[in-house]
């Protein structure tokens, strides 16, 4: 049997593509004739022409239809291959496909016009539904903002920034009032559940301070995993900022006040010796974390390594192994009434609070600490509050870390000072 009367051009981007191999099929050449508006269906005709369905294994990665698509599948009980069996092409879209497959590249692209029968039941539904969902005092509210207002009042609507509003202006203009609901559907980007999310937009408003909630929880669920509620945040007393290395773990316990009521540091030189022995890790940490107090909350830096790159693999391996048992030891340790206590900060986010970032790269908070210490002595309203029984005793260990680099000492403090001032104090009214 010979083929089918749509044979792609020898030239074409898929031709080329399909006959390479059938697994570039998902991965080249469905995306590329999908771009241009067709469906699964038209990607089976194109792999069909191609000659790239030659199995089982190919039809299936394909998933190509049977019969009403243009082609049926018969597998030859000799050979073996595959061949195709054309029949009559009733598809608007399959005769798109053909042209601009074989067009010449001068050809100017076709339009294909949808078909308005195909469309037009779920059309009527769907008015059918808004009509339904909204009162008619409700619709005339709606419409009214949609008739009147100018394109800088509809980008007050979250949901109508950008395009959106363009488009509605555009077709405003263009075809005359909207007098319906269902006729918002017709304006580019607006689909059925778009059209219902903008209008109860318009009919509730958000006010300022939703907005300034709304883009205080999207920070939040940036900078700290796993979200936690604002109401457990504003009940916040006391936390241990946890920072840890390769060689040291470090932790600051600062009250709702700012007041350090410890700081300390722990040398872990064990740890990434040998093989990662899971004894050493479950040893050493569980050390440290019997010196901790009891908190409302334990916050563990989130360091952003990413683990592309090979010769970082064993620091990266470390930082998951720490981060892992911290979880677990702190969390049984310190359970209460079943409730979450650990969480992840991101580093870059405390760097970023904190002035210490310099492009993508975060530098050391030593001068800020050293900044932090000084206040403490000189100001009456301190950033920070280092009890006067202990001042000395904490000026004295940061000086015996300066010529150590012990960054994760530093960190730990100024990790608990961003968490209040943008976790806690941020979100208090």
């Amino acid at each position: 049997m010979g083929r089918p009367a749509h044979r792609l051009h020898p030239g074409s981007a898929v031709a080329r593509l399909s006959r390479r191999a059938p697994r570039y099929l998902h991965g080249t050449v469905i995306p590329e004739v999908k771009s241009h508006g067709f469906n699964s269906a038209d990607v089976w005709e194109v792999a069909v022409d191609a000659g790239a369905i030659q199995t089982d294994e190919d039809a299936q990665l394909v998933g190509g239809p049977v019969g009403i698509y243009g082609a049926k599948r018969v597998k030859g009980e000799l050979s073996g291959k595959w061949r195709c069996f054309p029949i009559s092409l009733r598809s608007s879209l399959v005769h798109a496909l053909h042209n601009s497959c074989c067009r010449k590249k001068s050809t100017a692209p076709e339009k294909i016009i949808p078909s308005v029968g195909l469309c037009d039941e779920n059309t009527r539904e769907s008015g059918n539904a808004l009509d339904k969902l909204f009162s008619s005092e409700q619709q005339a509210s709606i419409l009214q903002v949609l008739n009147t207002a100018s394109n800088k009042e509809l980008e007050t609507f979250r949901l109508l920034r950008g395009r959106k509003s363009i488009n509605i202006i555009e077709h405003r203009e263009k075809f005359g009032p909207f007098q319906n609901l269902e006729s918002l559907m017709n304006v580019p980007l607006f689909q059925y559940k778009t059209t219902i999310q903008v209008c109860n937009s318009i009919l509730c408003p958000e006010t300022r301070g939703e907005k300034r909630k709304f883009q205080d929880n999207r920070l939040l669920r940036k900078l700290i995993k796993p979200e936690i509620k604002r109401e457990r945040l504003k009940a916040v007393n006391s936390i241990v900022s946890i920072v840890f290395g390769t060689r040291r773990i470090a932790w600051a316990h600062l009250d709702r006040k700012l007041a350090v009521l410890d700081w300390q540091q722990s040398e872990c030189r064990q740890l990434m010796k040998g093989t990662y022995l899971s004894s050493v890790y479950l040893q050493e940490i569980s050390s440290v974390i019997s010196k901790m107090p009891n908190s409302d909350f334990y916050v563990l830096e989130k360091i952003g390594l990413s683990i592309q790159n090979s010769s970082r693999f064993p620091v990266v391996l470390h930082f998951h192994i720490m981060e892992a048992m911290l979880y677990a030891l702190l969390n049984k340790t310190f359970a209460q009434d079943g409730q979450h206590r650990v969480l992840s900060m991101n580093r870059n986010g405390v760097g970023k609070h904190l002035d210490l970032m310099v492009g993508d790269a975060r530098t050391s908070g030593k001068e800020l600490v050293k900044q932090l210490l000084a206040e403490s002595v000189l100001k009456e309203e301190p950033r920070v509050r280092f009890p006067s029984d202990k001042i000395v005793r904490y000026r004295q260990m940061f000086a015996a870390t300066e010529q150590q680099r012990a960054e994760e000492f530093y960190d730990s403090l100024l990790q608990a000072v961003a968490f209040y001032e943008l976790a806690v104090f941020d979100t208090e009214p």
